[in-house]
């Protein structure tokens, strides 16, 4: 644009100057101002091509900020995306975790509903098992409350059955519970029985009463051998069935035993004048009442063992087997009955008898493939009565 003014201009010029139009003092302020146009056409074409250059930064600049601008667009794109994306995480784990919660305040729910049921069902059991318990011990000191009635009656029966003297009244100072007469002694059964329900206190009193009973021995006719009767369910916690007092000796025994020493007793009776007898047989006598008291006693630590099992047994059963079956073992159990054989007064019990049956139960058990091998007889005999005494004494003594 401007190259064209300045040629429009410099064609005027030269146009009046071939029409002599001009004077030559205009023509030299011609000159100079076509000088001056010439200078400001070359300024101004250096000013146009800094423009160029400065058009040309600009262009790259606007190049460059559009590209950035893309980049930032891209960047803006992909930025929205991924928040895009994480508000449906978000609300995906807002869903989840609140159907987690929903689920976790259904379990807490749930539990406490358990350990209510678990808490009540403990209590009661434990308030069945109470009950359970006191009834036992009713029922023990009932058994206790009628030990010296029994213990009386059984007595009586047996001198009875085997024509002992049983002595309604002594005839010397003290009353003891029962007393039989046997070649002109008096041989004194005292029935002892707890007094509470705690049998912690019971060896105590036991031991008290053995020493109680010296004032028996001081009468006279009086044998030196005192037995005190307790009830079968106090024997796990005696822990001593012979007490030798120096002048006489008492002897801790139950009821199922009384026959038994009793007609062990009554045997001297065969004796016409019991002062003639030679040493020898004296041993001997001593020998058979001192086998059949270490059998007694050794019965009675079997039967406490087994008891413990039998114990043990039931209460892995109660334990260990699944409700269901359970049930069904208890409703088997109710149907049971066990009935043991009656005694009945006048009726004796052969020894030929109990033979023959111990007989056969031994070969029926054989034929079942259950065996006696003579080493269990040994190992029972074997093992020690007392505590800190030695199995081969014990074998001597058998």
């Amino acid at each position: 644009m401007i190259a064209v003014i300045f040629g429009g201009i410099i064609l005027a010029i030269l146009i009046i100057i071939g029409f002599g139009i001009l004077s030559n003092e205009k023509l030299k302020k011609l000159e100079h101002s076509l000088e001056d146009f010439q200078k400001e056409k070359e300024r101004l074409a250096s000013a146009t091509e800094n423009l160029k250059i400065s058009n040309k930064h600009l262009e790259d600049n606007v190049n460059s900020q559009k590209a950035e601008i893309t980049t930032l667009k891209e960047k803006r794109d992909q930025l929205i995306s991924e928040l895009s994306q994480l508000k449906q995480d978000n609300a995906v784990y807002r869903s989840i975790e609140e159907d987690r919660k929903v689920e976790y305040e259904k379990k807490v729910a749930t539990l406490d509903s358990v350990i209510k049921r678990n808490q009540e069902e403990r209590a009661q059991e434990k308030e069945e098992n109470h009950k359970k318990e006191i009834a036992r011990f009713e029922s023990m000191k009932k058994t206790w409350a009628e030990h010296q009635e029994k213990v009386k009656n059984s007595i009586k029966m047996i001198c009875e059955r085997h024509t002992i003297d049983y002595v309604e009244k002594v005839p010397f100072k003290g009353a003891p519970d029962n007393t039989i007469k046997i070649c002109d002694e008096f041989v004194i059964f005292d029935a002892k029985s707890p007094s509470s329900d705690d049998l912690g206190n019971f060896p105590t009193y036991i031991k008290a009463q053995t020493e109680s009973v010296k004032k028996y021995i001081k009468e006279e006719n009086v044998r030196k051998d005192i037995f005190l009767v307790i009830p079968s369910n106090t024997v796990d916690v005696i822990e001593k069935f012979s007490y030798p007092m120096g002048d006489y000796t008492v002897y801790i025994i139950t009821l199922d035993v009384l026959e038994p020493i009793i007609l062990n007793l009554k045997k001297i009776e065969s004796y016409e004048f019991i002062d003639q007898l030679n040493p020898e047989e004296r041993e001997n006598i001593c020998a058979v009442i001192g086998r059949f008291a270490h059998m007694t006693k050794r019965r009675i630590q079997i039967d406490q063992f087994f008891a413990m099992e039998f114990l043990s047994v039931l209460t892995k059963c109660g334990a260990d087997l699944p409700e269901d079956i359970l049930k069904k073992v208890i409703e088997f159990e109710k149907e049971q009955k066990l009935n043991p054989p009656q005694d009945r007064v006048g009726k004796q019990i052969p020894d030929t008898e109990l033979r023959t049956k111990a007989e056969k139960i031994k070969r029926e058990a054989e034929a079942k493939g259950i065996i006696f091998p003579s080493s269990v007889q040994k190992g029972l005999k074997g093992l020690p009565l007392y505590e800190g005494e030695e199995s081969d004494s014990t074998d001597s003594k058998n």
